[in-house]
């Protein structure tokens, strides 16, 4: 990589000319970068899967693409590797991919080693990375290219990957059923992201330019401050600092065209500085409506924190099992040098950006017309209690709850959080506002949805009957109340029956 000033003298306001004139990529490495492009996949086709035939079966190329920094369009001048994705007949599906994988890489070291002298280009240190896994099949391989006489060696990774977005348009949302097909596959965390390099490469797409000069700026200070430093330490992942910056600009600017770059860096700073509060996701390419998935990425959710999904890929969690206590004490003393002062001296004000973003909560309340609250997800539930009771000046004990999809009703208790049920997600919350000596009962009907009510247990099954007919439930002559299996008597109370706070009594139909 290029030499470069010292980040940490360089004043705040000086941050976006620094960016410019250093790590901006120029034209010429830009060539450089796309000549190596040209050659390797010219390679690739013409003289390693044009007329091959393995286990007995035909393999092409159908397609490669530029991966990494390079097809994100957030590569540094000098200092990217070119990673090339390459799309094979032969895996037919993620389980096909593992197991002829390193069939393909070896064929692909054959062939460099055996073309080396007649290639246009100077081949050198082929490496095969090897996976973390005991006993799987190696991932990709590397080596380094010489295009030009008078260039800089340019690294390059090859990554055979099996096609499992196919055709899609580009903005379209893939079919669930490739995400069922990836979390059933049970691999490895991350095992298949480069099969869904396309779409991390449209997340990055049409960000604005000054956002790609930030992620710039992050990325060397990773580089230069962090990974120098430790060159053997279990590091997170560029992407993943990657994926924090541009949650920080969407949550601190609103997707503005145009900020300033050192708030910008002064806040991811503070968000790497605090890394156990981040939980960060998105809805782009796949969300919470298929079962399958939602149930999935509800238990990610629930891990501990740091959490950042891949956009792309929801089995991989970038920021598990690494570092972050490394990135963070570098990062808090990022923050006490001139790039986060201004010329006064002064501290340069971060966004206001939290963790993880909040969550909508509808409130529901007979009688009321529904009201929306926004609540981190990681607070316990009185304080939602505490803000209801000031927004709505309700005096009496408030008791929260929620329907999960098989329909059981769940409470939420002072303490409960909404992380702790896997809810990052719109949520509608049942309000009930009790007196004593009035308890709440749950009442779950044919239908599977339950309804709750306030009642004084001496209260008769009768006065629960009418409250269910007053909610606009069945009639009361129509109601079959039943609790633990007992048909409960009209006229006896719900003392009588041993139902109590919170109990859950089932309704049919006569």
């Amino acid at each position: 990589m290029a030499s470069y000033p010292d980040l940490y003298q360089i004043p705040a306001e000086r941050l976006d000319a620094f960016v410019t004139q250093k790590l901006q990529p120029g034209v010429e490495w830009k060539e450089e970068v796309e000549d190596a492009f040209k050659r390797v996949e010219g390679f690739l086709r013409d003289q390693c899967f044009h007329t091959q035939i393995f286990l007995d079966r035909e393999v092409r190329l159908r397609r490669v693409i530029k991966g990494g920094s390079i097809g994100k369009g957030t590569t540094l001048n000098h200092g990217s590797d070119v990673d090339l994705v390459i799309f094979l007949s032969c895996f037919s599906s993620f389980q096909e991919q593992i197991k002829l994988r390193g069939h393909i890489i070896a064929h692909v070291v054959e062939r460099l080693t055996r073309c080396r002298e007649s290639l246009a280009f100077d081949v050198q240190s082929i490496n095969v990375r090897q996976s973390r896994r005991r006993g799987s099949a190696p991932r990709s391989l590397s080596f380094y290219i010489q295009a030009r006489r008078r260039s800089e060696p340019i690294k390059v990774n090859v990554l055979p990957a099996f096609d499992a977005l196919g055709n899609l348009a580009p903005g379209e949302m893939p079919p669930s059923e490739v995400y069922e097909n990836l979390i059933k596959s049970q691999s490895k965390a991350g095992e298949f992201s480069s099969s869904f390099t396309e779409l991390q490469k449209s997340f990055f797409k049409h960000r604005p330019a000054k956002l790609k000069s930030l992620l710039r700026l992050v990325k060397h200070w990773y580089l230069k401050k962090v990974k120098a430093k430790c060159p053997r330490t279990f590091l997170p992942p560029k992407y993943a600092l990657e994926l924090l910056t541009i949650y920080a600009w969407e949550s601190g600017t609103q997707k503005a065209e145009n900020f300033n770059t050192n708030e910008g860096f002064v806040t991811v700073m503070e968000l790497l500085r605090d890394y156990e509060n981040i939980c960060i996701y998105w809805t782009t390419n796949y969300n919470f409506e298929n079962a399958v998935v939602r149930d999935y990425v509800k238990q990610k959710l629930k891990k501990n924190r740091p959490i950042i999904l891949d956009p792309a890929d929801p089995t991989n969690n970038v920021g598990e099992e690494k570092r972050w206590d490394v990135v963070a004490q570098e990062a808090a003393h990022c923050l006490k040098q001139d790039c986060c002062y201004d010329k006064n001296g002064e501290e340069i004000q971060s966004w206001d950006v939290q963790g993880t973003r909040n969550i909508q909560v509808v409130l529901r309340q007979s009688d009321w017309e529904d009201w929306t609250l926004w609540m981190n997800p990681y607070d316990p539930s009185w304080k939602m209690k505490e803000k209801i009771k000031q927004e709505r000046e309700l005096t009496g004990q408030l008791r929260l709850s929620f329907q999960d999809p098989s329909g059981e009703r769940q409470l939420l208790r002072g303490r409960d959080t909404l992380a702790q049920y896997g809810i990052f997600y719109r949520i509608v919350v049942y309000l009930l506002e009790t007196f004593s000596p009035e308890i709440q009962v749950f009442v779950k009907g044919p239908d599977n949805h339950t309804k709750v009510f306030a009642i004084d247990p001496d209260n008769y099954i009768q006065d629960l009957k009418e409250k269910i007919e007053e909610a606009r439930g069945p009639t009361v002559a129509s109601q079959l109340l039943e609790f633990q299996g007992q048909r409960l008597r009209d006229y006896k109370s719900l003392r009588d029956y041993g139902i109590q706070d919170s109990d859950t009594i089932i309704m049919s139909k006569r």
